[in-house]
Formats: C-alpha cells, sequence, structure tokens
C-alpha cells in the first residue's frame, strides 16, 4: 500500500528557505515573515539583509548532509528549497550543487516529515519549440542543458518520496523571476516578484497537496504553459506581462535561442547541425 500523505500540522513549525541571500531569497524572506511563518535562513552566504522578527540564519552548504540537518530546526514542517546553481554551469558543479544538494533536502524532509517547496524551472523543457504550445505538466521533459536536467532530477525525487515515503513537494516551474519584463520572451515567462512570494504562500498554505507541479508564472496574457495544478494548491497570480508590452526590449541572440522556449540555455554549446 502506498504511504499517506501527511497532515498539515496544528501549530506552525518553522519554515527552512535554503538559498536565502539569493535574489529570490530575498524577495521570499519578507514576503514569507510578513504573512507569519517561522524562519530558519540557510545559505553559504551571510543574509545581507535586515533579518525579519523571529527569523534566524545558519550557514550551511546543501551539499554537506550533516551541517543542513544541524541548520534545520527539529520542528520544521515546510522546506523551501531555493538553494543551489541558478543557470547553466560546468556538469560537476550542476551534479555535486543540484543533484546531491537536493537529495540531501529531500532526506532531510523524509527524517523530518516535512513539505518540500521546490525552485524548478522552465529548463526543464526548455528544448520545445516555441511554435509548440501551451504545453501542460503531461508533457514530456525535453531540458535545455545541464541545469534543466537537474531540475528534471529533482521533481522526479519528489515523485519518489511522494510514493516511497509519503513525503509532500510541490515543484514551481519558475519562468522568468524579475521585478518587469525585460525581453519579448518574458512576456509570455514572466512571474512579478508579488507572485512568486503568492506562489510560496500558497504551496505552504493548502491542507494538503501529495505531488504537485506549477508553473512559476504571472497571468500573462501570451503564456505558453498552462494545465498544471494551481487550482490544488489554490494559486491564482495577478499581474500580467502584458502591462509592460510596450516597453521591453527585442529579444537577443542567436536564432537557437529565439527559436526554443529556454532561450539562451538552449544556445549554450549547440553543437546539432540538423
Amino acid at each position: 500500500m502506498a504511504a499517506a500523505s501527511q497532515h498539515r500540522p496544528t501549530e506552525a513549525g518553522h519554515v527552512l528557505l535554503t538559498g536565502a541571500s539569493g535574489t529570490l531569497g530575498r524577495v521570499l524572506t519578507p514576503g514569507l515573515a510578513a504573512a507569519g511563518h517561522r524562519l530558519r535562513l540557510n545559505d553559504l552566504l551571510p543574509f545581507p539583509d535586515p533579518m525579519p522578527g523571529g527569523a534566524r540564519f545558519a550557514a550551511a552548504d546543501i551539499t554537506d548532509k550533516a551541517a543542513l540537518a544541524a541548520a534545520c530546526p527539529d520542528d520544521v514542517t515546510d522546506i523551501v528549497h531555493f538553494g543551489g546553481i541558478n543557470t547553466e554551469k560546468d556538469p560537476e558543479a550542476i551534479l555535486r550543487v543540484n543533484i546531491w544538494g537536493t537529495l540531501n533536502v529531500f532526506e532531510l524532509a523524509r527524517e523530518r516529515r516535512a513539505r518540500v517547496i521546490f525552485a524548478s524551472s522552465n529548463h526543464a523543457i526548455g528544448f520545445y519549440p516555441r511554435t509548440q504550445q501551451p504545453l501542460a505538466i503531461t508533457d514530456p521533459y525535453r531540458p535545455d542543458g545541464h541545469y534543466g536536467v537537474s531540475k528534471v532530477y529533482a521533481e522526479a525525487l519528489g515523485r519518489l518520496y511522494h510514493d516511497k515515503h509519503g513525503i509532500e513537494s510541490v515543484q514551481l516551474r519558475i519562468g522568468s523571476c524579475l521585478p518587469k519584463p525585460l525581453e519579448t520572451r518574458n512576456l509570455a515567462t514572466w512571474l512579478s516578484y508579488p507572485d512568486l512570494v503568492r506562489l510560496v504562500l500558497a504551496a505552504l498554505a493548502a491542507p494538503e497537496v501529495g505531488y504537485a507541479v506549477v508553473w512559476g508564472i504571472s497571468a500573462n496574457t501570451r503564456r505558453w504553459w498552462t494545465g498544471d495544478d494551481a487550482h490544488r494548491i489554490g494559486f491564482a497570480p495577478q499581474d500580467n506581462a502584458e502591462d509592460f508590452a510596450d516597453q521591453v526590449a527585442p529579444e537577443q541572440g542567436d536564432e537557437v535561442t529565439r527559436r526554443f522556449q529556454g532561450g539562451s540555455h538552449c544556445g549554450i554549446g549547440y553543437s546539432r547541425h540538423s
């Protein structure tokens, strides 16, 4: 018999936020704190902003399982995993940080019976042509690099840990999370900072999520992606990249960059001749 999903505790526990000192971690920290979550912040680098009331910071390398466990409160109920390498890098670095580090996070979640909210990426499906849309979460993976492969691995890990151990997770396939859209591609892929906070808060608050995959994008008129689990967690984005349509720059890059949904990641090291 399959393991059942855990239920939400009656009293709020701690939320461990990995990657807290990164760009998106610094967006999430005040947003989650303002919503009343008890935060334990984690990163290799010190948290550079004023610490919200009740939050604490603990430095730890996610590739060091013992150090990560020591940085995590015993009563953690959720791990918001935004730590790791956030772009295409050397495959060995991706393997060490994004693959091994994410395995450590899920193992910690299994031991603490915590829900995982994971920063996945559109680069898990980046090699779909832009003419092939809309995509749904049921469409096969087409990663556009080693970074994208690491996100595919993490989503599969979330599926495994739910089916085998009953650990709930929400995989957030983030598009382009920016203060505002910068180029024409972002009119489809943009996730505003307020919608990022709404997305993570919804994933934390949902009574039961099982295993869920949600496109991390705002309510963009030109969106390429649909058919996800947003309704299951109660996520309703409020911003729309179309409001900036007259301000964005034309997309730069070669023909490969502009042909595929993953943009510039698709062109890195591209050597196909047909």
